[in-house]
């Protein structure tokens, strides 16, 4: 798949995808004889991860971390396997705080929808 093609599909713009690879979070991408980007089916299951951990909130420097264990081959499994385990571990946390900040958002809501019908009851007497 060209860079467009992949950019599309993923919904992540063609800098983007250029910055994984430069930093490394994408393995080096194949090119056609024409020197154009070749994204193979394994590169998108990578920018698929990718993109799935960014937006659960996962740093840049932690994915990073994360594709060069990869890179290092079986020895790191148990590595990879405790990082992932501790960034669960942070975003259970930050959805747990979510839902508190979201329970007094609703909480807030609800106060002043009470006002609105307090007032509107005001204006009909």
């Amino acid at each position: 798949m060209t860079i467009a093609e992949v950019s599309k599909k993923f919904g992540l713009s063609q800098d983007t995808l250029r910055y994984y690879e430069r930093i490394g979070l994408v393995p080096s991408i194949g090119r056609s004889k024409s020197g154009i980007r070749d994204y193979s089916e394994e590169d998108c299951r990578w920018i698929e991860f990718i993109k799935c951990m960014r937006n659960a909130g996962l740093p840049i420097e932690v994915l990073i971390e994360y594709v060069t264990l990869f890179q290092k081959g079986d020895e790191t499994i148990a590595a990879r396997k405790e990082l992932l385990t501790e960034q669960r571990k942070l975003l259970a946390e930050k959805m747990d705080e979510m839902k508190k900040t979201l329970e007094r958002l609703d909480y807030k809501i609800e106060s002043y929808e009470r006002l609105v019908v307090e007032i509107e009851k005001e204006l009909k007497k």
